[in-house]
């Protein structure tokens, strides 16, 4: 309890007692009874203070006591299980009750493995109890030779005891820390076992983990393992338990459909093997679940393809292997050099989907952390693909010339995540004694079964993939689709990196040739010079409180057809979006934007209207809603100027000054009294002419540019590309598609 003072106040608690059981009403062997879930005294153990060689805050684990041995608590045989579950079985919830079933179900697999079963039963009964049951040896019965007690008693009540350490019993399997059997028995109020061997049924009951046997209705403590009176041929083991309802949470159940889904799986690891399920529970429906496959992994992956609902792309490729290995374990005390026989079997295919579904195993224990074994397969599987697959690949090839030659090579390479777009695959390794990370066996830890499981994967795939191997049409499709998964991510890069981009435009510096003005907001405005030799007029004759000039060197990308990274990657497109501050595309926003109007200003000749054209579609493309609200201006610099007297007169066009010049003749001027000039560009103006016609808000012409302006600045910039761009053939097509429409007597033939 925490005090006011914030010092912290440790509090003893006595360490709980076992109660005497109460006796247990003997169900038999085929009743439905068992002892009321959530019986046993074990219910509170967690409730007991954990010292663990800790001290409160003021460093006792007592209240005004001291910290000395008697302090220290350690936790024997199977109250260490009980007093931290998590440790062992994952968790208290469902998935800690289904662990309960895997340990036992692992058990009765690894005999069928070991090639002395054929059949595994499970029964979830209605009673909350589970049984399990194998026609294989039956677990020995016989005095252990260390112990004063039958074999039996010695699996299901010491921890690390078993049969699946080195390779005597088992050369592989799934249990192989000897902690299954006696891990169920803690965390449960009853387990009955019965052993058919030696031509005698044997049997061993277990209440609150202490041996015996029910005799009518009460439990009989007792080591001996009970022959029952009938004798019969048969063998194997019969499991049936109760897990402790007061160990787990309320919500815990186990779900009939995931027991169906693991015995399946199972089935499908060692082929041949016959599984059932039966739910005899409460409210149960469903015909009792009987499977057995005898195709292995081939069948596994054939069903997972099917279940993802995508075409499949390739046939079920499968791969295989054996090799040994050299590892140091202890044996006698002492490290020693162990070899082992590792086997490897593998099969894969592609399906026309997305997903991926990658499963691993090792002996009959699925992986779903992975492991060393996945990492070996994935890291062949990626070099294969790329060193044979897609070696010679025009789609990679082509991309990886647009991404800079050799310097985008590392990008346009398959990665994992490429190569494993829709894969459905199944990896199993089956080896002795194999390294786990953590007691509930989800991540393979043994080193060296990577080396292995890549060799076995590139040199067979390898094989596979190169001409003579299989079928060069699904080796082909294979190829297009990976290629396809390289160039969307590529692009999807791209994209993404363009979208950044765009964003941050504006948060930068400001371009070095831009001229700012002073004040920014909806009555500023950037004007958009052609070229530097205008620039320099415009900036002299500008208002500089609210006018900005940026000269624009050259034409800019043409965005009615480039891609937006071509965009964004234009010096002159950039240098506008930065200036303007408000970003591009999705994300222009018109209300960060720093001038409130773009004034457009460039040459009245062929040029001139192309810039101008490309201006207005980059603007359409990416700062639409300036144009939408009306904040785009076309500057009107005039063709000719004539000065008659004190006053200026300018034309924008030849048939205007055709009608002014009419109009100053009608008196007695002659035409040829009129003179006028003619700009080629607005460099030719001076300071005063550029102010007067462009740049005076009293004097100038502005035209407002709309939506329909922007597409008819679409197709007009489209039009310019082709009659006046680099692509010849492209030129030489339009001309002669169009040629009907040229007025032959035009033609200086």
């Amino acid at each position: 309890m925490v005090k006011p003072s914030g010092t912290v106040e440790a509090i003893a608690l006595p360490l709980l007692t076992e109660a005497e059981p109460e006796p247990a009403a003997d169900s038999g062997r085929d009743a439905e009874s068992g002892p009321a879930a959530g019986s046993g005294p074990a219910a509170g153990l967690d409730a007991v203070a954990d010292s663990g060689g800790r001290s409160g805050a003021n460093g006792s684990s007592r209240p005004g006591g001291s910290y000395d041995a008697d302090s220290i608590e350690t936790l024997e045989g199977l109250e260490a299980v009980r007093k931290r579950p998590a440790m062992y079985i994952g968790g208290n919830g469902s998935e800690g009750l289904m662990h309960l079933v895997w340990e036992i179900v692992d058990n009765a697999v690894d005999e069928a493995a070991a090639g002395f079963a054929s059949r595994v039963d499970v029964t979830l009964r209605r009673d909350g109890s589970i049984e399990v049951s194998d026609n294989g040896r039956g677990i020995p019965v016989d005095k252990h030779p260390d112990r004063d007690v039958s074999a039996l008693e010695v699996v299901f009540t010491e921890l690390h005891a078993g049969g699946k350490f080195g390779e005597g019993a088992y050369k592989a399997s799934g249990g192989l820390h000897g902690v299954g059997a006696s891990v169920v028995n803690a965390l449960s109020t009853r387990v009955d076992v019965e052993v058919r061997r030696d031509g005698y049924l044997h049997e061993l009951s277990f209440s609150e983990r202490e041996p015996g046997h029910f005799v009518g209705g009460r439990f009989v403590p007792s080591s001996n393992v009970r022959p029952a009176s009938q004798r019969t041929k048969a063998t194997g083991t019969r499991v049936r338990f109760w897990p402790d309802a007061a160990l787990f949470h309320p919500e815990a159940r186990i779900d009939a459909d995931e027991v169906r889904s693991r015995v399946r799986q199972m089935c499908y690891l060692v082929p041949g093997l016959r599984m059932t399920v039966a739910d005899n529970r409460a409210g149960a429906s469903g015909e009792p679940f009987d499977f057995v496959s005898r195709g292995g992994l081939a069948d596994l992956v054939k069903e997972r393809s099917e279940q993802s609902g995508a075409g499949a792309v390739s046939g079920v490729i499968t791969a295989n292997g054996i090799e040994r290995f050299v590892e140091k374990v202890p044996v006698d005390g002492k490290v020693t050099e162990v070899e082992r026989e590792c086997t490897v079997d593998i099969a894969l295919r592609w399906v026309s989907g997305y997903d991926s579904g990658v499963e691993s195993f090792v002996n009959t224990i699925p992986t779903s952390s992975g492991g060393t074994h996945l990492a070996g397969f994935d890291k062949a599987l990626t070099r294969v693909v790329n060193g044979v697959l897609l070696k010679d690949n025009r789609k990679l090839a082509r991309l990886a010339r647009d991404n800079g030659g050799k310097g985008g090579g590392a990008k346009t390479s398959a990665t994992k995540d490429d190569v494993r777009e829709g894969l459905i695959a199944a990896v199993k390794v089956t080896f002795s004694e194999p390294q786990f990370r953590g007691q509930t066996k989800q991540e393979l830890g043994t080193p060296a079964v990577e080396g292995i499981v890549a060799r076995v994967t590139y040199e067979q795939l390898k094989e596979w993939f190169e001409p003579g191997g299989g079928p060069r049409s699904q080796v082909k499709a294979i190829g297009d689709k990976l290629a396809a998964a390289v160039v969307n991510r590529v692009a999807s890069k791209q994209m993404l990196d363009t979208k950044r981009k765009a964003a941050s435009l504006g948060s930068t510096g400001m371009p070095d040739k831009l001229a700012d003005c002073r004040i920014h907001g909806s009555e500023a405005e950037l004007i958009l010079v052609e070229g530097d030799s205008a620039a320099g007029p415009a900036k002299r004759g500008r208002d500089s409180e609210f006018m900005a000039i940026l000269p624009l060197r050259g034409k800019i990308v043409n965005a009615a057809k480039a891609s937006a990274k071509q965009v964004l990657d234009n010096a002159e497109a950039q240098a506008i979006f930065t200036a303007m501050g408000a970003g591009a595309g999705d994300a222009f926003d018109i209300d960060s934007a720093r001038y409130g109007r773009i004034v457009i200003l460039c040459d009245a000749d062929v040029d001139g209207s192309h810039i101008r054209c490309l201006l207005l579609t980059l603007i359409h493309g990416y700062m639409r809603e300036m144009l939408v609200q009306g904040r785009v201006f076309s500057a009107q610099p005039p063709l000719y100027t004539a000065k008659v007297g004190d006053r200026t007169h300018r034309a924008y066009s030849d048939d205007e000054r055709e009608r002014i010049t009419a109009e100053l003749c009608r008196g007695s001027r002659r035409p040829e009294s009129v003179k006028w000039q003619r700009f080629k560009g607005l460099g030719e103006m001076n300071t005063d002419e550029l102010r007067h016609c462009a740049l005076d808000p009293e004097t100038r012409t502005l035209r407002r540019l709309t939506m329909a302006d922007a597409t008819e600045a679409d197709a007009a910039a489209e039009m310019f590309d082709v009659l006046m761009g680099s692509d010849v053939a492209l030129r030489r097509d339009y001309l002669v598609e169009n040629s009907s429409l040229v007025d032959e007597g035009m033609l200086d033939i």
